[in-house]
């Protein structure tokens, strides 16, 4: 039987490395002395089966997430100029021919009410409109087969309050239109190409020898292209000339000068066409009008 003192030595060194495996909770406790909660250490148990956990996205850094809302910003800006400038563009060259062409109708009929209402004169004459006759109203009508269907009202002067009602103008600056029956001189027109009634839009469309028609109260003047400058500088005002030289004439006669602007959609120049009058025809009680017009109609 072993003595007492041998039941109360302590164990050697050799005895504790013999030693049965510490329980499970020694376990737990000397993980939790390293740190670790047990419900950490369950936490990051993955059961059977269940996928892997993604990694947080780290946060971008503050310079790099302002930089991408700016980019955004930006985008929306050009996305709102963009619709704006399409706008822009719908209402230049859509909506103001619109207002414009309904203003041009409106005055047009005015101008031949006027007429025959009988109040240019008792003897037919154009040169002889009574005072009360407001040239700003109107003078006549022009028709070019060739470059429009159009009846295009001609008004005086050439200033944008005039041109934007979808007419032409005579020029009375820098250089003064002759009227169509004066003895000789230019009869020099300007109409728009683009937007506001774009009278003139389809001017290339004039060749040489087409018929160029102003119808007043009284008389169809018929002229006859004979040169076309297709650009010239939009400071040129030799071809307003009494004899436009540049069209090839050399002497007084009576001409019709058409000029609008030139390219498309621009007004950096202007294209010219020359016409000279070949003859005139008294308009009659139905105002039937002249063969070239009757012609182009039947076509």
């Amino acid at each position: 039987m072993p003595s007492s003192t041998e039941r109360s030595a302590p164990a050697t060194p050799r005895d504790e490395e013999n030693a049965p495996d510490a329980a499970p909770d020694e376990h737990a406790r000397e993980g939790t002395a390293a740190g670790e909660t047990p419900e950490k250490a369950a936490a990051e148990e993955k059961a059977p089966g269940e996928p892997e956990k993604a990694a947080p996205r780290p946060k971008a850094p503050a310079g790099r997430r302002r930089l991408a809302m700016a980019v955004s910003v930006f985008g929306e800006l050009l996305i709102t100029a963009g619709v704006v400038l399409g706008l822009f563009v719908a209402y230049s060259l859509w909506w103001t021919n619109v207002v414009a062409n309904q203003e041009a109708a409106r005055d047009g009929d005015a101008v031949r009410e006027h007429w025959a209402a009988g109040a240019d004169g008792d003897d037919g004459d154009d040169r002889t409109a009574p005072a009360t006759y407001d040239p700003e109203d109107g003078i006549g009508f022009l028709h070019v087969p060739t470059m429009s269907d159009d009846d295009i009202l001609v008004k005086e002067g050439i200033d944008l309050d005039t041109l934007n009602g979808g007419v032409a103008g005579y020029y009375d600056e820098p250089v003064e239109s002759a009227m169509p029956w004066d003895d000789e001189g230019n009869f020099s027109l300007a109409a728009h190409r683009d937007g506001h009634g774009a009278k003139f839009h389809d001017i290339q469309r004039i060749e040489e020898g087409d018929p160029i028609v102003f119808e007043t109260a009284n008389t169809w003047y018929i002229y006859r292209a004979y040169a076309i400058l297709p650009e010239t500088s939009k400071y040129n005002i030799e071809v307003l000339d009494p004899v436009p030289a540049e069209s090839g004439a050399t002497e007084a006669g009576r001409y019709i000068t058409l000029t609008t602007c030139t390219p498309l959609y621009t007004s950096r120049h202007r294209y010219i066409v020359w016409g000279e009058l070949e003859r005139t025809e008294r308009i009659d009680e139905d105002r039937t009008p002249p063969r070239e017009l009757l012609d182009a109609d039947n076509g």
